[in-house]
């Protein structure tokens, strides 16, 4: 084995399909030393996301052959390369999904790096953190605040940070109104900075958990039925294309619709005059500016949101992508090795 390499137990997405038909399998695996601006993390913690459910059914098609899922990373420095400046061995960090960017195109100049064409994914373009040990690149990792459990601070990551864009696309006026459709991970988290914000918010799913859980946080109301009055916001959690013209047409008058997710099923026909006529606006979200996620973080930190946590070992990680595709998860799920 060469100098500085380590070996590692991880999942990885043999062969994309239905969940049960086990598309993740356990491996070991051969991590490399660390580049020169690279950190070598002994992973404690790593949320579960939708996305690796895409990723692992095949709806987002693997960039790479055996890739190891996960973007909700928090753990320790075990290593880091002679570039690495601003974190030191021992240090907890976090890596989220954007994982790089080429830095020299006109949207990464102009602050917007998210729609850079050469940005890579962890957990897609790169190896994530369903594994004991994991390679970051430091300019994309985050400093966490150390009075947060792993546990805790591993959801912001993701579902934290892609909500926390998603409510800025949405353009939510202060004190205005909500619409939330699904309410997983990403959501209830969301619902509570928008209510932090003074928004009245209505959760529209058919779980019955998920909804105890939006009346426990705050919302106004939360069921399978449309809002009960006019929304100026709404944000679509839920990777089913079928709301969006539902979403729509429950905005007011220069309402707009956020859409939030790496994929989202066929949207149907929409009618000019019933969903978009009035100044309505749909918005799609695409990934995050690692800016998104210091601020998230930083609002957080101050608001301290609660976390409804899933616990699952790291090597049941096929057990809890199992029971996210199935709605067997309120809030948020988290492998912990």
């Amino acid at each position: 084995m060469p100098q500085g390499t380590r070996r590692t137990r991880a999942w990885v997405v043999a062969e994309p399909g239905p969940v049960a038909s086990g598309p993740l399998r356990r491996r070991e695996r051969t991590v490399p030393a660390p580049g020169p601006y690279e950190l070598l993390l002994e992973v404690a913690v790593c949320g579960v996301c939708r996305t690796d459910l895409h990723l692992a059914e095949g709806d987002l098609p693997p960039r790479r052959p055996d890739c190891v899922p996960g973007h909700q990373v928090v753990g320790r420095v075990a290593a880091a390369g002679p570039e690495v400046r601003e974190v030191s061995v021992g240090d907890r960090v976090g890596a989220a999904w954007l994982a790089g960017t080429c830095g020299t195109c006109r949207f990464c100049r102009s602050g917007r790096e998210n729609l850079c064409p050469d940005s890579r994914y962890t957990g897609w373009d790169v190896d994530g953190g369903y594994a004991g040990l994991t390679l970051v690149d430091a300019r994309y990792a985050y400093r966490l605040p150390e009075d947060w459990s792993d546990e805790e601070v591993a959801p912001l990551l993701c579902a934290g940070i892609i909500g926390y864009r998603a409510l800025r696309r949405a353009e939510l006026p202060r004190g205005g109104r909500l619409g939330v459709y699904g309410f997983g991970a990403s959501a209830h988290l969301t619902a509570q900075l928008a209510l932090a914000r003074g928004a009245t918010v209505h959760v529209v799913t058919r779980s019955p958990a998920a909804q105890r859980l939006a009346r426990e946080l705050g919302a106004a109301s939360a069921g399978p039925a449309p809002p009960p009055e006019p929304l100026d916001s709404a944000i679509l959690f839920a990777p089913a294309g079928d709301l969006v013209p539902v979403a729509l047409e429950a905005l007011d008058r220069g309402g707009t619709l956020s859409v939030a997710g790496v994929h989202l099923s066929a949207i149907p026909q929409l009618d000019y005059e019933r969903h978009l006529f009035q100044e309505r606006t749909v918005r799609s979200v695409t990934a995050n500016t690692r800016e998104d996620g210091r601020a998230l973080l930083a609002e957080a930190e101050r608001l301290r949101p609660a976390v409804r946590l899933t616990r699952y070992p790291m090597d049941r990680a096929d057990e809890a992508l199992a029971d996210l595709a199935s709605g067997r998860v309120t809030g948020v799920a988290v492998l912990v090795t």
